[in-house]
C-alpha cells in the first residue's frame, strides 16, 4: 500500500470512528424541557440560585429548565438521582460546596465525584464571613488569634454540624492561624447563629446573607471575609489576609450532569450558563446571596471541583476527624 493510500485509509477510518461520538450530540438539543435537580428544600440558597440561573438559561436554549427539589442526606439523594439518569443532557444537578465536603468526610458515597459527573460550570461564588459575639474583647483577626493563643481551647465556635462546610472551613482557619478553638456542632447554621447571639459560642464562620443583618444591627461583630478580595456587599470588612492569616475559602454553586453526557451537550449548557450571566436579574439574584457571577468552562469547573474535594480531604485528615 502506498503512503498516500494509507493516509486516505487512516483518515477515513478516523472519520468513521469519530462519527458515533458526534451523533450523540443531536443538533436539535434540547428538544424538550430539561430537569434541574436541586438536592435541597425549596427556598434555600441553592434553590433560589438554581431557579434564577434556569430562568436565564432557558430562553438561550429554547426550552424550559424545570427545577425539581430532592432534599436529603446532605444533598446526596438528589446527586444520586442524577447519576442514575440517562446521560442525555435532560437531567442536570445543582452542586455546591457541600458536594465537595461530603466527598471528604463521608466513609461511603453512592457515587464517585471524580468519575460519575460531567461538570458544566459555576454559577456564583461568595466569601464567608467570620463573626464574633460583641462581648468578645477583639476587634480584628489579629486580636482574635492572640486571644485564642492566650486561652487555648477556651473559645467555642459553632457550625451547622460535623463535616459541614463551615465546620471544615473553621478547622482550616484554626490550622492556618495555629490556634486551638473548640467545635460546637448544631443541627443547622441558624441554631449556631442563635447561640452566638446569646453568647453561648464566641465565633461562627458563615455565609454573608446569614450574618450581615445581625452585623449591621450590632448583634454580631464582623472580623473578616474569606475571599481573595473584599466583598462589594461588605466593603468595610477586611479579608483574612489583611488580618494576617493566609486563609481563603468561598461558598460556591454550580451545575453538573451525569458523566457520560456528550461533551457537545455539556458545552452547550455551559455556554448558555455563561451567556445567561449577562442578565441583570440573574446578577441581582446572585448579589442577594453575597455573590458575583463566576463563569467557568467545563474544564475549569472540573479542575475547581476536584481541587476542592482534595483540599477538604486534607483538612479532614489534618484535623483527625472521623469519617461519617
Amino acid at each position: 500500500m502506498s503512503k498516500s493510500v494509507a493516509c486516505v485509509f487512516v483518515l477515513t477510518l478516523s472519520f468513521a470512528l469519530g462519527a458515533p461520538a458526534r451523533a450523540q450530540a443531536p443538533a436539535d438539543y434540547p428538544s424538550k424541557p430539561i430537569r434541574l435537580v436541586v438536592p435541597f428544600s425549596p427556598g434555600a440558597s441553592n434553590d433560589n440560585l438554581s431557579r434564577a440561573t434556569a430562568d436565564a438559561m432557558s430562553p438561550l436554549l429554547g426550552q424550559p429548565i424545570v427545577v425539581e427539589n430532592r432534599p436529603g442526606a446532605g444533598g446526596m439523594i438528589g446527586a444520586e438521582n442524577v447519576v442514575r439518569a440517562a446521560p442525555d443532557g435532560y437531567s442536570i444537578l445543582n452542586i455546591q460546596v457541600s458536594f465537595a465536603t461530603n466527598a471528604a468526610i463521608r466513609a461511603k458515597m453512592p457515587y464517585d465525584v471524580a468519575k460519575d459527573f460531567a461538570y458544566i460550570g459555576m454559577m456564583t461564588t461568595s466569601p464567608m464571613i467570620l463573626v464574633v459575639h460583641p462581648s468578645l474583647p477583639v476587634k480584628s483577626v489579629q486580636e482574635l488569634v492572640a486571644l485564642a493563643r492566650k486561652r487555648p481551647g477556651e473559645l467555642n465556635y459553632g457550625s451547622s454540624g460535623i463535616g459541614g462546610s463551615n465546620h471544615l472551613a473553621t478547622e482550616l482557619f484554626a490550622k492556618t492561624a495555629a490556634i486551638n478553638i473548640t467545635h460546637i456542632p448544631y443541627k443547622g447554621i441558624a441554631l449556631a447563629l442563635t447561640d452566638l447571639m446569646a453568647g453561648q459560642v464566641q465565633l461562627v464562620l458563615t455565609t454573608l446573607p446569614s450574618a450581615l443583618g445581625n452585623v449591621r444591627s450590632g448583634r454580631f461583630r464582623a472580623l473578616a471575609v474569606t475571599g481573595e478580595k473584599r466583598s462589594p456587599f461588605a466593603s468595610d470588612v477586611p479579608t483574612m489576609r489583611e488580618g494576617g492569616v493566609d486563609f481563603v475559602t468561598e461558598s460556591w454553586w454550580g451545575l453538573a450532569a451525569p458523566a457520560k453526557t456528550p461533551p457537545a451537550i455539556v458545552e452547550k449548557l455551559s455556554r448558555a450558563m455563561r451567556d445567561g450571566m449577562q442578565s441583570p436579574e440573574l446578577r441581582k439574584q446572585y448579589a442577594a446571596q453575597g455573590g458575583e457571577p463566576s463563569p467557568m468552562t467545563p474544564q475549569q469547573m472540573t479542575r475547581y471541583v476536584l481541587g476542592e474535594v482534595a483540599r477538604w480531604r486534607q483538612v479532614v485528615k489534618d484535623a483527625g476527624l472521623k469519617l461519617q
